[in-house]
């Protein structure tokens, strides 16, 4: 579980670290709208990419394929540290479409990461998926603290905010090359995780063979054990339809969660006595309280696991829309926070409640199979939401 939750904060923690620093670049790029812009240039080239790799989960390598996504981010965040630095952080449409080339390549590493360790998860225990969702939060929360460390300790220094993103961005790339370790050369050998790869592979997954290689254990003896055994898998339509409701739940989830987090929180929200600190309290607030809810699951008694009660929760969940928009409109900065933070606590419960109830009664590669149609579900709602979210521009006088 602790090295689900470490690969975890690793397939979002670059990601999460440009809605942290978006503050700066909302300084440098002021008039290209970055907090949105870069979301926008992000998901779809993380829902185009998670499309072909689930169409095609069965035959690829799932270690190859999560070995390159981890690749991917930390060459990206480097790129973006360097980017910085070779252009001394000044503004200007050349940096900023060189910032949306590295954006673009984040969401082709996600889609090979969170699709691959969802889609390994999901015929192993319910906790493993419990804690690498815990780590994507987990990502948000520890870069918001570390954001603002590095805020007040450089906020008096010349240059100070640039500064402290340069610090940041060290920091995260670092974060990945250590996930890059862990997951080519820790994580294979676990025991329990073998154990779980081994039975997949003898039910007929052909996406672990390189992992239980890396393992010392050789596919051929695991599948060869009884060919007579081999299951008829379900296909993905087969295994969309049985589990339609569960992929309408993550794609309505972060619909709304993408159309008010993080663009309307650091254009929508206006001015108030906490100045240029607010945005950055707001976003702390919404990974904090998304990291605490999704341990909330572990207690039974309070989990959600009924197929009516997630979809009738998920909808009531859209009344924050008008919560947020009268809240921008005539509230003060407490009641801001105390919505942000409800967004974050409800989008953290319901997702984990939804993966973990969701890949059950199905053998290894349908798990495999299904996890990938959840997590472009997941994508395809964040792209749709970032796309909405520009719809809070609409009568603002600076707005387009």
């Amino acid at each position: 579980m602790a090295v689900c939750w470490v690969l975890g904060i690793g397939s979002l923690i670059s990601w999460s670290s440009m809605l942290i620093i978006g503050d700066y670049y909302n300084n440098l790029f002021k008039k290209y709208h970055p907090t949105r812009a870069l979301t926008l240039v992000y998901q779809p080239f993380a829902l185009g990419t998670m499309a072909i790799l689930a169409y095609n989960e069965s035959k690829i390598d799932t270690r190859k394929r999560n070995i390159t996504g981890y690749i991917i981010f930390f060459a990206s965040t480097l790129a973006l540290l360097l980017l910085d630095l070779a252009t001394s952080g000044e503004g200007g449409l050349g940096p900023f479409l060189g910032v949306c080339v590295f954006v673009a390549l984040f969401g082709v590493a996600d889609a090979h990461v969170r699709g691959g360790i969802v889609g390994d998860l999901s015929f192993m225990y319910p906790e493993f998926m419990q804690s690498f969702f815990a780590g994507l939060a987990a990502s948000g929360a520890l870069t918001s603290g570390l954001r603002l460390l590095t805020k007040a300790a450089f906020e008096k220094s010349h240059d100070g905010l640039r500064k402290g993103v340069m610090l940041f961005l060290a920091i995260c790339t670092s974060f990945e090359f250590l996930c890059i370790l862990l997951y080519a050369f820790f994580f294979p050998k676990l025991p329990i995780v073998k154990y779980f790869r081994s039975k997949a592979a003898s039910e007929g997954s052909k996406t672990v063979s390189a992992d239980l290689a890396a393992a010392g254990i050789q596919t051929k003896a695991v599948q060869a054990e009884d060919e007579a055994k081999q299951y008829e898998r379900l296909s993905n339509k087969q295994l969309f339809i049985q589990n339609f409701d569960y992929a309408l739940d993550l794609f309505l989830i972060y619909v709304l969660t993408l159309s008010i987090f993080p663009g309307f929180l650091y254009e929508n929200t206006g001015q108030h006595r906490l100045g240029e600190w607010y945005s950055l309290v707001l976003i702390a607030s919404y990974n904090v309280w998304d990291l605490i809810a999704r341990y909330i699951p572990l207690v039974k008694c309070v989990k959600l696991e009924s197929r009516k009660g997630l979809m009738i929760t998920i909808l009531c969940r859209f009344l924050l829309v008008p919560a947020f928009y009268f809240t921008a409109k005539y509230g003060d900065q407490g009641w801001m926070i105390f919505l942000t933070s409800f967004l974050g606590l409800t989008n953290g419960y319901l997702t984990v409640c939804v993966m973990t109830v969701a890949p059950k009664g199905y053998k290894g590669p349908e798990q495999n199979a299904l996890g990938n149609i959840l997590v472009l579900f997941l994508l395809g709602g964040l792209f749709a939401g970032v796309a909405l979210d520009w719809l809070w521009l609409i009568g603002k006088k600076d707005g387009f």
